[in-house]
């Protein structure tokens, strides 16, 4: 099985980029969501970390987004209770997806939590500032305070680029990326 991970800037396009290889993917972000929704234990964890934040189950994104924004060891604490539900539930992703040829991981903090092995493709997405802010302004209850202290646990984007075998430049139109996309699968296919 061939591993492709996806890295890039928040809003870049990963996840479409993810989708655009026709392979099964593996989302962190909807692993999360699910994570917060449905998962009574990382409930009881989050509630016992954060009482004062998480209150309510399923957890909303507000009570997380509070949590985040009013300390920065809180956003540490979340991480340490959902990376490791998230990281059994990508190992139960990649059994079950074993006999594919290849398969795609869409996690955020791919590098930064040390999940990618040696021998993944990593690909990085490569969008311009403007087109990323312009998709940001799209996105439903966007908040950008929170979106700076995520960056600031992620490695810089240039280091990602370094590590990265092939780049994708996503303008965000079908084509280029399909194109990129192709490129690669050509190649390591």
């Amino acid at each position: 099985m061939i591993r492709i991970g996806i890295l890039g800037d928040i809003g870049s396009g990963k996840s479409y980029v993810a989708r655009c290889f026709g392979y099964p993917v593996f989302n962190a972000d909807d692993e999360v969501s699910k994570l917060y929704k449905n998962d009574l234990e990382v409930f009881k964890k989050l509630k016992r970390s954060l009482p004062q934040f998480i209150y309510s189950f399923p957890i909303s994104k507000s009570e997380i987004t509070k949590a985040i924004l009013s300390n920065k060891d809180n956003l540490k604490k979340i991480i340490q209770i959902v990376h490791k539900e998230v990281k059994k539930k990508m190992k139960i992703f990649l059994k079950k997806n074993k006999n594919k040829k290849v398969v795609v991981l869409d996690i955020p903090l791919l590098l930064e939590n040390k999940i990618n092995e040696q021998k993944d493709i990593l690909v990085f997405i490569q969008s311009r500032k403007e087109n990323i802010s312009r998709k940001l302004k799209k996105r439903e209850g966007i908040n950008y305070e929170l979106i700076k202290k995520f960056k600031k646990i992620q490695l810089p984007l240039y280091y990602k680029k370094k590590k990265s075998h092939f780049i994708i430049k996503n303008n965000f139109t079908p084509s280029s990326v399909k194109k990129g996309v192709k490129l690669i699968l050509k190649e390591i296919l």
